[in-house]
């Protein structure tokens, strides 16, 4: 390889090559700079998660100003940046995950948390009746309360006077991270008004259409617009990650009031989605930064950016290895106390058609399908499932990545390196989709004899002829592992 030369010019000339002498300074240090940042990053997180649990690198990387910092310096780059960017800015409130205050509220606004957590201790049971009627009757009860307080201290017209602010885009009125909390507030209402008591119950499973209240209704097109999705239900965003206060306090408990082995369970089992999405944005920047790398050509950064994500990917699964076990999420308890809340199984007349919504599912986690888009592997939800339950950005955000995935342009012995990382990559999913099909299975078929076979996001899958739970479970077996199959 020849030396790299360069013309130095004369003291007459000088002034008119200023500027070009000051671009070749600026390329050089951006170079630089570029490889010293990708070198530091691996090399102090190397270092400094060597010895440490990965909650303890999970507080290290929340609150991380640098890369929001470097994100805004390269959404002018590229599109996936920007898109990212965008994202960040506004679903996140300038932060991801996205921040949501529960606090700083407008007094119109209050009762939304304030009935919530007054009516908490009355939603669990720790001996769930397998009657229908004593169990209709305790379910009637919290509804009729819950209707109550609401008629009694919620302006409906004030509340709508607030989001229509904010969907004229009047922020200053009622700043993002403020919306993002109350969105939680409201989901998490029509979820506990839905169910009315916790575990679920057949009678309730059995439920076609509910009635919510006035101030439940209300809020909700607003909100879902905001975020562009259509559901009824809530979803991960506004159930888990909006259910996070700025200084990592979950808000909104289903079991309160239950044994210590069911509220450490529903803890951990929620914590591990945002915990995920804490480690999640460091990498979601390394495929920002390995997209325009390779846009630009130049491959040693990429590979660079990918050996960053196999390593940060590492220590991400091992937030579900880690955590989704006996000894931190109690199967005995998980099933009953745990995920039917975030169930939904309910619908409405559209147009003369019944429409029926699901709850909430692992396969709306956004890592997982941005890192699939990253990929270049299809996504694994129909389109009506991800305008219903993927907030629009999000969408967004995968579509950008699968449309500059380079992973299908590498056909040139040159980009073996590229090639080889990516496939390390791919390897890390499909390792982690096989075991977390072994340990979420035991999960689900744990007995819980109050209810009918249900996951949050399939809804009820026993049917009159359902021979066990082995039988209503089939389908979903299928679908992980038709999703194993495709993670090539």
């Amino acid at each position: 390889m020849e030396p790299l030369t360069y013309d130095l010019p004369s003291i007459g000339s000088l002034g008119s090559t200023i500027p070009s002498l000051i671009a070749i300074v600026t390329a050089v240090a951006i170079f630089v700079l570029r490889r010293c940042s990708i070198a530091k990053t691996i090399y102090f997180f190397r270092k400094s998660s060597k010895a440490k649990s990965v909650d303890e690198i999970v507080e290290e990387e929340t609150g991380t100003v640098s890369n929001l910092q470097d994100l805004k310096i390269l959404k002018a780059r590229h599109r996936v940046a920007a898109t990212l960017s965008e994202l960040i800015e506004k679903d996140g409130a300038g932060a991801w995950p996205p921040k949501a205050n529960h606090d700083s509220w407008p007094n119109a606004l209050r009762p939304y948390k304030d009935i919530y957590l007054e009516l908490n201790p009355l939603l669990p049971s720790a001996d769930p009746s397998l009657d229908d009627l004593v169990n209709e009757e305790r379910r009637n009860k919290y509804r009729s309360l819950m209707r109550k307080l609401f008629a009694e201290r919620v302006n409906i017209a004030q509340v709508e006077t607030l989001l229509a602010a904010a969907e004229a885009g009047n922020w200053d009125v009622f700043p993002r991270d403020v919306y993002n909390g109350v969105y939680c507030a409201v989901a998490v209402c029509r979820h506990a008004y839905r169910w009315a008591t916790i575990p679920v119950v057949r009678v309730a499973q059995r439920e076609k259409v509910v009635d919510f209240p006035p101030e439940l209704d209300a809020p909700w097109p607003y909100l879902q617009r905001n975020f562009g999705v259509a559901a009824e239900s809530g979803n991960n965003t506004a159930n888990v990650l909006h259910n996070f206060d700025e200084s990592g306090e979950r808000i909104y408990k289903i079991n309160v009031g239950m044994s210590e082995l069911v509220r450490n369970s529903e803890e951990t089992f929620f914590r591990m989605f945002y915990d995920l999405e804490v480690l999640a944005f460091p990498i979601y920047l390394e495929m920002v930064r390995a997209v325009i790398s390779f846009n630009e050509n130049d491959k040693t950064t990429t590979i660079h950016h990918l050996e960053a994500i196999n390593f940060r990917l590492r220590h991400l699964l091992r937030i579900f290895y880690d955590n989704l076990i006996e000894s931190r999420v109690a199967r005995s308890v998980w099933l009953s106390y745990v995920q039917g809340f975030q169930g939904w199984g309910v619908g409405k007349f559209i147009n003369g058609q019944f429409v029926k919504y699901d709850g909430l599912s692992g396969n709306h986690v956004l890592f997982f399908q941005v890192l699939d888009a990253f990929l270049g592997m299809d996504r694994y939800l129909t389109d009506e499932n991800m305008d219903r339950y993927i907030p629009a950005r999000q969408r967004e955000l995968c579509l950008a990545m699968k449309k500059y995935s380079f992973r299908n342009k590498l056909q040139a012995p040159e980009n073996a390196k590229i090639e080889e990382e990516l496939k390390k990559i791919v390897n890390h999913v499909k390792v982690f989709r096989a075991a977390h099909r072994t340990r979420v299975m035991p999960y689900l078929e744990q007995p819980a004899p109050e209810r009918l076979v249900m996951t949050a996001g399939k809804s009820v899958l026993e049917g009159p002829s359902t021979k066990d739970t082995k039988e209503a479970l089939k389908v979903l077996d299928e679908m992980l592992v038709n999703r194993l199959k495709l993670t090539v």
